[in-house]
C-alpha cells in the first residue's frame, strides 16, 4: 500500500522520430518540467525512444527494410550515454523517471522501460514480454524477470507496455507482487480508426482502467502523438496517410476504483497530466476487492508464475560448476502465486 500522497506524471508527447539523441534532449527537458510542477514520478510513452516503429503497420516487410539500420542505430543501450543522461536528469530534479525506449542488446532489439529513482539509479531496465504482432519482427521477447514492482521510496512502482495490458495473467502476476502504482506506456491510438476497433482508444484506455479497478492500484498511462512530423516521416502515399493519422495521443491517470485523476488533453495535444496518489483511495479499493488477497480462493485457481530470468546461455564448467555464479545450473522453481 502506498505510504503517502504522491504526485504523478504522465507525458503525452511525440518523439523526434528515429533520432535518439533529440528524443533524449525533450524526455530530459519534460523531466524537469514534471518535476518544476512538483511531480514525483513521470512515465513515458512506449519506445519514446527513439519513437515506435509505426512502418510495420503500414507496409510490406520488405518496405521498411530501409529504416532497420537507422532505428537500430537510435536504439539506447541499457548502459549508453541516453539512459545515463536521463538518470543524471532524475537525480538532479529529484524525480523518480519510467521512459520507454527501444533497447539495443547486442544484434537484437527490444521494448524495454527503464525504472530510474530520484538518486539516479537505473533500478531496472525490463522488456516487453511478448511484442504483439508485427511487432515481432522487430523487437525480441523479454523473460520472468521482466515482470516486477520496485519500491520508489513510498511504495511499490511496476510497467507494462500497450498489449501486455490484455494478458490476464501476467496482471494477476503484477498485482500479486503488491504493486500500488503502475505505468502502463502506449504508443499512440491513431492506427486503423475506425477500421480497427481493438487497436483504438476506446479500447485501449479501457484497459489501463480495468488495469486500475482489477489490481486497486492507481495506473499513469502515458500515450505518444503523432504530429506533422510523424506523418511527413512514416506516410509517403495517400494510402499510408489514410492509415496513420495525426494524433492519437490518449493518455490518461486512473484511480484505483476507475475514476478519472486528470483533465485529458486533446489527442493532438502535447503536454503532461498530473494526479495525486491518495492511499486513501486505494483503502477504500482493497476493502471491497483484493483479487490476490481476502478476494482470491486459490482452493480453486493460482497462479503458477516463473519470475527467474531465461539466458540463452548458461556457462557450466568441466567441474559442474557455472561459469559466472559460481554454482551448479540448477532449473529455477517456479512460484506459485
Amino acid at each position: 500500500m502506498l505510504e503517502r500522497i504522491v504526485k504523478v506524471a504522465a507525458v503525452q508527447a511525440e518523439p523526434v522520430w528515429f533520432d535518439m539523441d533529440q528524443t533524449t534532449d525533450k524526455v530530459i527537458a519534460l523531466i524537469g518540467e514534471a518535476a518544476g510542477n512538483g511531480a514525483e514520478l513521470v512515465a513515458f510513452p512506449e519506445t519514446f525512444i527513439p519513437g515506435y516503429p509505426w512502418q510495420i503497420w503500414l507496409d510490406a516487410p520488405a518496405a521498411g527494410m530501409g529504416l532497420v539500420p537507422q532505428y537500430h542505430a537510435n536504439s539506447p543501450t541499457a548502459d549508453g550515454p541516453q539512459i545515463t543522461r536521463i538518470a543524471e536528469a532524475a537525480k538532479s530534479n529529484d524525480i523518480n523517471v519510467v521512459v520507454g525506449y527501444s533497447e539495443r542488446g547486442g544484434g537484437s532489439l527490444y521494448m524495454g522501460q527503464a525504472i530510474i529513482d530520484r538518486t539516479g539509479s537505473l533500478v531496472r531496465s525490463r522488456r516487453k514480454l511478448k511484442p504483439t504482432h508485427v511487432e515481432r519482427s522487430v523487437f525480441g521477447e523479454g523473460d520472468g524477470s521482466d515482470i516486477d514492482v520496485y519500491d520508489l521510496g513510498f511504495g511499490n512502482v511496476g510497467a507494462l507496455n500497450c498489449w501486455e495490458h490484455i494478458q490476464p495473467l501476467t496482471k494477476y502476476a503484477m498485482f500479486s507482487l503488491g504493486e500500488d502504482i503502475h505505468c502502463a506506456a502506449w504508443p499512440a491510438f491513431s492506427l486503423y480508426r475506425g477500421a480497427a476497433n481493438a487497436l483504438g482508444p476506446e479500447v485501449n484506455n479501457a484497459a489501463s482502467m480495468m488495469y486500475a479497478v482489477e489490481g486497486q492500484v492507481f495506473v499513469v498511462a502515458p500515450c505518444a502523438v503523432i504530429g506533422d512530423a510523424g506523418r511527413e516521416f512514416f506516410c509517403d502515399t495517400p494510402a499510408k496517410e489514410q492509415m496513420l493519422l495525426k494524433g492519437g495521443g490518449f493518455a490518461r491517470i486512473y484511480g484505483p476504483e476507475g475514476s478519472s485523476l486528470a483533465e485529458p488533453l486533446a489527442e493532438d495535444e502535447e503536454g503532461i497530466l498530473y494526479a495525486d496518489c491518495d492511499p486513501a483511495l486505494q483503502a477504500i479499493a482493497k476493502s471491497a476487492a483484493d483479487p490476490t488477497g481476502h478476494y482470491s480462493r486459490p482452493d480453486v485457481t493460482r497462479l503458477l508464475f516463473n519470475q527467474a530470468p531465461s539466458p540463452t546461455t548458461t556457462t557450466v564448467t568441466a567441474g559442474g560448476e557455472g561459469g559466472s555464479a559460481g554454482a551448479v545450473f540448477q532449473e529455477p522453481e517456479p512460484v506459485e502465486t
